[in-house]
This record gives structure tokens, C-alpha cells and sequence, in this order.
């Protein structure tokens, strides 16, 4: 009888116990419920806000896109210091527009940011294209030979530097472009004062070592061929269309590469890179130094803390959690690290 009751309290106590671990769990899963709700709703206001976000880009993207553009169609049939004048306003606003595309690629679909960074490339040929339509109205004129022999006066033959378009004309202004074109097997050599704030063209390069100390406005390398090419820090961004078998290194605030095939590129840069029809493009970070470095990146207003040298879109490959075949890091042990000068 007594041994009856002392199994009863054991039978009760173990049945409390039961019970608790069965209230303990439910509360558990119901907490959980709970916190995923919360994380379900969170998500979805976020989604909210980055979509309302995203809508604003877009309209004021376009509408000051949109202004640009008009501004640039008033250039047409303008006299020479009106051009230079609106050419001027349509780069600064350009400059921002990129900024701000820039601060918003955070919540930008794809597709959206894909859009945006079109239109801005479209926008820096208009005006580069504009500007060089624009420079044969100056005294001296760079296009040809035979344009240049016409308007001086004088009898001497102009050197290759100013058939190439590579000789800075005494008080241009700074948003001209200045170049190197049509060169091969030289070694090529800007300083500040001849690239600063400026936009610079390298076109049809083989074999060749290009220097550039200063802080350009914008770079654009086109047919470029077994070439070593460095720049100072470019405050706004760097195209590339057409490039091979040549080893590149910039910082800057925004890459574009096209059509380019084995090439290494040293970067530095503070959006996204981003390729296109490319192969055999590797990348490392920038490793080129000279005397004025800091000083040049003082200038073009870029942040040194941020670099995202890796971080490159392949907009030929879209497959999602596979890497590009396009390109690759180079290894740390094949970097370059120290430079000709």
C-alpha cells in the first residue's frame, strides 16, 4: 500500500514535468512565429521603401538626364564660346548625376542601374563628341594636317605631337580634351597642368607606355594594344572599348569596359566595375604610386577608405551564384607591385 502511494507522486510529478517541456515548446515555437512575422513585415516595408526610393531615382534621374540632353541640343548652331560655355555647365551636371546614380546603386534593381549607367556613357560621348566638333574652330587645329597647315600662317610643318592632338594650346580651357593617338612603340608622358580636370582620350596605342600624373576628368582608352597604361586618380569615370593584351591602373569613381580581351587592371575604384562583351580581364588593386599621389586624389575627390577593386559585373553573365568566366582576381604572388617610371 505504501509503496502504491509513493509511486503515485512519482507518476504525478513526472507527468508535471511533461507538461512544462510541452508548455515550454509551444511557447518557443509561438515566440518564433512571432519573430518571423515581425522579420516577414520588416522585409517587406523595406521592399516598400526601396521601391519608393527607386521610383524617385528613376524620375529625377530623367528629368535631369532629360535637362542635359537639352542643353547639349542647344549647342547646335552656337557660336564657339557659347558651346564651350554649355559644354562646361553639361559636364558638371553630368559629374553630379553620376554621384548621385553612384549614392543610390544600393537600392536600384538591376535593370534600373543597367539603364542609368547607358544613359550617363551616352551622355559622356555627346559631350566628347561635341567638344571635339567644337576644338577645329580654335587657332590651332588638331584634326589633320592638312586642316592645320590652312589656318597658320606660318610656313613651318606641324610636328606629330600636334598632328596627333597630344599639344596643349597656351590658355584653353580646362574642360578640353587632350590625347595621344596614333602612336606606337613610344613612351608617353602628361603632367598635371596638362590633364587636370580635363577629359583624356588614348586612341590607337601599340606598344606602348603611357604615364599620366594628375587627376583627369574622365579616361577613355579605345584601340589599345599591348600597352602599359597608368593614371592618377580620374575624378568621375573610365571607359574602355576595344583593349588587348595590355596591363591598366587607375583609380577612379566608375568603370566601363567593352570589347576587351587579356588585360590586367590595377583599380581602384569607389562604385562598380563593370565589363561587357569582354574575356581574359583580371583584376588587382591599384598599386602605382608617384611623389604627387595624394595630392591628385586630394583633387578628384575620391574616397582612398573605399575600393571595390572586386566587385566587378559581368553584364554577359547573368546566372546567379556562379562566377563570371570572364574574369578573375589575379593571384597575390603574380601582382605587380613596383612600376617603370
Amino acid at each position: 500500500m505504501d509503496a502504491a502511494v509513493e509511486v503515485i507522486p512519482e507518476t504525478g510529478l513526472a507527468g508535471e514535468s511533461g507538461a512544462a517541456k510541452i508548455q515550454e515548446r509551444l511557447q518557443k515555437r509561438h515566440q518564433t512565429r512571432i519573430e518571423d512575422a515581425e522579420r516577414r513585415k520588416e522585409a517587406k516595408e523595406s521592399q516598400s521603401v526601396a521601391e519608393e526610393k527607386g521610383e524617385y531615382f528613376c524620375s529625377a534621374f530623367n528629368t535631369e538626364r532629360a535637362s542635359i540632353e537639352e542643353l547639349l541640343s542647344s549647342c547646335s548652331g552656337a557660336d564657339r564660346a557659347v558651346v564651350t560655355q554649355r559644354l562646361e555647365e553639361a559636364t558638371a551636371k553630368t559629374l553630379q548625376l553620376q554621384k548621385f546614380l553612384n549614392d543610390s546603386m544600393m537600392f536600384l534593381k538591376q535593370y534600373d542601374l543597367r539603364q542609368a549607367q547607358a544613359a550617363l556613357q551616352k551622355l559622356q560621348t555627346s559631350i566628347t563628341e561635341l567638344r571635339e566638333e567644337a576644338m577645329p574652330k580654335k587657332k590651332f587645329a588638331f584634326r589633320s594636317r592638312t586642316k592645320a597647315a590652312d589656318k597658320v600662317s606660318t610656313p613651318d610643318t606641324p610636328s606629330p605631337d600636334a598632328e596627333s592632338g597630344i599639344t596643349t594650346v597656351d590658355g584653353a580651357a580646362e574642360g578640353e580634351q587632350t590625347r595621344f593617338s596614333n602612336m606606337e612603340n613610344d613612351r608617353l608622358t602628361k603632367t598635371a597642368e596638362e590633364i587636370q580636370k580635363r577629359d583624356v582620350l588614348l586612341t590607337h596605342l601599340t606598344n606602348c607606355k603611357v604615364r599620366l600624373f594628375g587627376s583627369p576628368s574622365t579616361l577613355h582608352l579605345k584601340h589599345i594594344d599591348s600597352c602599359e597604361i597608368l593614371c592618377g586618380p580620374v575624378s568621375s569615370s573610365v571607359f574602355i572599348d576595344q583593349c588587348k593584351n595590355s596591363t591598366l591602373a587607375f583609380p577612379c569613381q566608375q568603370l566601363r569596359t567593352h570589347n576587351t580581351t587579356d588585360t590586367q587592371v590595377y583599380l581602384h575604384v569607389t562604385s562598380r566595375a563593370i565589363i561587357e562583351d569582354c574575356h581574359g580581364v583580371s583584376v588587382a588593386p591599384f598599386t602605382w604610386s608617384y611623389p604627387t599621389l595624394q595630392e591628385d586624389f586630394t583633387v578628384s575627390g575620391l574616397d582612398q577608405d573605399r575600393n571595390n577593386w572586386s566587385q566587378v559585373d559581368d553584364f554577359n553573365w547573368l546566372a546567379a551564384g556562379m562566377p563570371s568566366p570572364n574574369w578573375t582576381v589575379i593571384p597575390e604572388e603574380d601582382r605587380k607591385t613596383s612600376w617603370d617610371p
